[in-house]
C-alpha cells in the first residue's frame, strides 16, 4: 500500500523516533510502514490519519485504486 507518510513526517522536521513515540509503535514499525513492507492495522491507520488531521485516505492509497487511476 502506498503512503504518504514520510513526507508527512518530514514536512513536520519529525524523526521517524519522534512519530514513533507520538504513534506509541516502535522506530522498526514507522519505517516498515514508510517503506511499503508492512501495511499498518485499521486502528494503527486512524490514529496516523488523526495525528496530521487528515483522513486515511489522504495518508494511504491502495494498489487497486492507484491502477484505478491509470485508466
Amino acid at each position: 500500500m502506498e503512503n504518504r507518510l514520510r513526507v508527512l513526517r518530514a514536512e513536520r522536521s519529525w524523526s521517524q523516533q519522534d512519530l514513533a513515540e507520538r504513534l506509541e509503535v516502535s522506530r522498526q514499525s514507522v519505517n516498515a510502514i514508510e517503506t511499503g513492507r508492512y501495511d499498518p492495522s485499521l486502528p494503527l491507520a486512524f490514529r496516523i490519519a488523526e495525528l496530521f488531521g487528515l483522513t486515511i485516505e489522504d495518508v494511504f492509497e491502495s494498489p487497486s485504486r492507484r491502477s484505478s487511476k491509470a485508466i
